[in-house]
């Protein structure tokens, strides 16, 4: 029997700070280190065209962020699309908080079994905090 050791969101900024990480496509999903998956033409196109809507109506009501992370307890997932509390220069210093999140979005053609396997539970508990 062995164990998978679980990373934290400081430990993870620490590899990224030194440059570990640097030429990996990856985010901490409840402790662990995953890759992301690549993004096909349709996903690209209805994620540029979902911002681009989202923009227009949102004006600087809100920051709209594109696959971006977003810091949770144990977790800095890049969601294909964050609505967040403005202004953008709130997130100069650390990415958004669950408090600064409005709403999420993930695309998913070809990664839809991941997203609503290990994704669906941070969604899930982060938009029960919003809304609970």
């Amino acid at each position: 029997m062995y164990s998978v050791a679980k990373w934290s969101v400081e430990d993870y900024h620490k590899m990224i700070e030194a440059g570990i990480l640097s030429d990996r496509s990856v985010e901490l999903i409840a402790g662990e280190i995953l890759q992301m998956s690549p993004e096909g033409p349709i996903h690209t196109s209805i994620n540029h065209i979902t911002v681009a809507y989202l923009r227009s109506i949102l004006g600087e009501q809100a920051v709209v962020r594109e696959a971006h992370p977003i810091t949770l307890t144990d977790s800095e997932p890049e969601p294909d699309i964050a609505v967040v509390r403005s202004p953008y220069t709130l997130y100069l210093n650390h990415h958004p908080y669950p408090e600064d999140i409005y709403w999420l979005a993930e695309i998913a053609d070809s990664t839809l079994s991941k997203d609503l396997g290990i994704k669906k539970q941070f969604m899930l508990v982060l938009i029960f905090k919003s809304i609970g």
